[in-house]
């Protein structure tokens, strides 16, 4: 049934007529160009403001391929053909490539890459928040080989800061921006060996409340890991896999409550009490919507988990009271999850929701003083071709059959996973299959219980002051040199005496000086 609902799908969309009737005409595709054309030329009056705000959105495992297929997707929830659909992050004037090897791993993992665009220095795999001298598993190796990121560079300058993901919060890519793990699988100390723990070593949960102790806004999945031991979780109470996993008998959840009730200090489980908040009447904000991750947005829970861009609105809210700006690290987190399952679906799914984020963020900001970034830590061995024709669902099958098996075959494969099933001794036949399912797992060329990360280069796509520094091929670690400089924070700031958005204070300050002298010389 797949097979012949594709076929149709195919037969209808030659009739309509794709391509349509004003892309066959030459003066249509000069116009856009044009149109294009004069776009690009307006960006060479560069916008050299000082960043107020920054916003990092981080697509986990969003390669380049991915990208594509969630534009074709994007533009097909829409009813379009999908090809020719602009993503929010399209639309941005500015697009670089980051190299995201590790320091000892060609292909590399979320933890080193984190913490190369988080804290600004190339690390080895696994670890988090320290630099490359620091061994995985090896706790004696953490002292001294701590890095910080700039989440907490932001947080020293006065900026109000914030961590929203999909994912657990002390997951790899939210905890290279406050932790120092030399294992990224240290979620509580219950994942911890003894000895880690005796040498004082401590886990990422922990470190989330108590090494930037001040952030504003946490978002995301991951209640159990900072719970003690055995305590039923407040959504699932019956459900003994979301019980608590503390081993040191600490709730954190209750602490921080404790410390932030005289602070406007909030803290939320649901969708519903989150989205009931007045955001100018909190100032710290945590919200722990799942016990490990969130779930997957095609199986969200709209009464009880918010969407990313939901959070994503609410987190913006509450941090631009402050007058000195922000620092917000978004994570899609889960299309790295997707991928790793062969779920193709679920992860494009996942990432058009990040682009509606990302919309969102657009918004509720201005271009003249936020910067906004959008990349990826690592790619997937996940691809789609075929010689499909215009319009087919990213979901379908190439318009021929193999002409080795003599099998259809879906546009999208993998090139290692779980999608890999062999039939009586031959390649699955995906016309017996329904490959539009939500979970199904898409063909593999190499049998494995995971599908691994691809080692290319993936996008960085930047809009905002400074965004014309990200251009050309970079190491994964200049992104965060580049923010900082934007901002004035950090290590690089001589130059921000001389920024043209200071201009109008300096300026009234040498007119008050001058009005100052000439008063003063009348008086004497």
């Amino acid at each position: 049934m797949p097979m012949v609902c594709e076929l149709v799908r195919v037969v209808i969309l030659r009739w309509t007529g794709i391509p349509s009737s004003h892309e066959k005409d030459p003066a249509f595709w000069h116009s856009w160009a044009q149109r294009t054309l004069r776009t690009a030329l307006s960006l060479q009056d560069l916008n050299k403001n000082i960043a107020k705000n920054l916003i990092l959105f981080l697509g986990d495992g969003m390669g380049v391929s991915t990208v594509t297929a969630a534009r074709i997707l994007k533009g097909q929830l829409n009813r379009q053909s999908g090809e020719e659909t602009e993503l929010e992050m399209d639309k941005f004037p500015y697009v670089a490539l980051a190299k995201t090897y590790n320091t000892d791993s060609q292909v590399a993992d979320s933890a080193g890459t984190a913490t190369a665009f988080l804290c600004g220095v190339k690390a080895n795999w696994g670890t988090v928040g320290v630099n490359a001298a620091a061994v995985r598993n090896q706790c004696n190796t953490t002292t001294g080989n701590e890095v910080t990121s700039i989440l907490k560079w932001a947080k020293d300058a006065g900026k109000s800061v914030g961590i929203v993901t999909t994912t657990r919060l002390n997951h790899a890519t939210p905890s290279a921006a406050y932790a120092h793990s030399v294992s990224r699988d240290w979620f509580s100390d219950a994942d911890m060996p003894r000895e880690a723990l005796q040498a004082g070593c401590k886990d990422i949960a922990r470190q989330l409340f108590e090494n930037i102790p001040d952030i504003n806004v946490i978002m995301g999945g991951g209640r159990r890991y900072m719970l003690p031991k055995n305590t039923s979780d407040v959504e699932y109470p019956n459900e003994a896999k979301h019980q608590g996993t503390r081993l040191d008998g600490r709730d954190l959840l209750e602490e921080w409550q404790m410390k932030m009730r005289h602070e406007r200090g909030v803290y939320v489980w649901n969708r519903r009490d989150l989205l009931a908040l007045n955001p100018n009447n909190v100032d710290y904000l945590l919200g722990l919507f799942e016990p490990s991750d969130m779930t997957y947005d095609l199986e969200r829970d709209k009464e009880s988990d918010p969407s990313l861009t939901e959070m994503v609105d609410m987190a913006i809210k509450v941090l631009r009271k402050n007058p000195r700006g922000f620092y917000l690290l978004v994570e899609g987190g889960r299309i790295d999850h997707g991928h790793h399952e062969g779920k193709a679906k679920q992860a494009l799914h996942e990432a058009v929701e990040m682009d509606r984020a990302i919309g969102r963020a657009g918004l509720l900001t201005s271009e003249w003083d936020t910067l906004t970034v959008v990349t990826a830590d690592h790619s997937h061995v996940f691809n789609f071709g075929g010689y499909t024709m215009r319009g087919t669902s990213i979901f379908g099958l190439a318009p021929m059959l193999s002409d080795i098996d003599h099998k259809p075959f879906t546009s999208i494969v993998y090139g290692n996973g779980p999608g890999y099933k062999v039939v009586n001794g031959t390649r699955e036949n995906v016309s017996t299959i329904d490959f539009y399912n939500d979970n199904y797992q898409a063909q593999a060329a190499v049998p494995l219980s995971l599908e691994t990360h691809g080692g290319e280069d993936v996008a960085v796509f930047a809009k905002g002051p400074m965004a014309h520094l990200l251009h050309g091929v970079h190491e994964q670690n200049y992104i965060p040199h580049v923010m900082a400089y934007a901002a004035c924070i950090g290590q690089n700031q001589r130059h921000c005496l001389y920024a043209r958005s200071e201009a109008p204070e300096l300026s009234l300050t040498w007119s008050s000086l001058f009005t100052l002298l000439t008063v003063g010389h009348l008086l004497c």
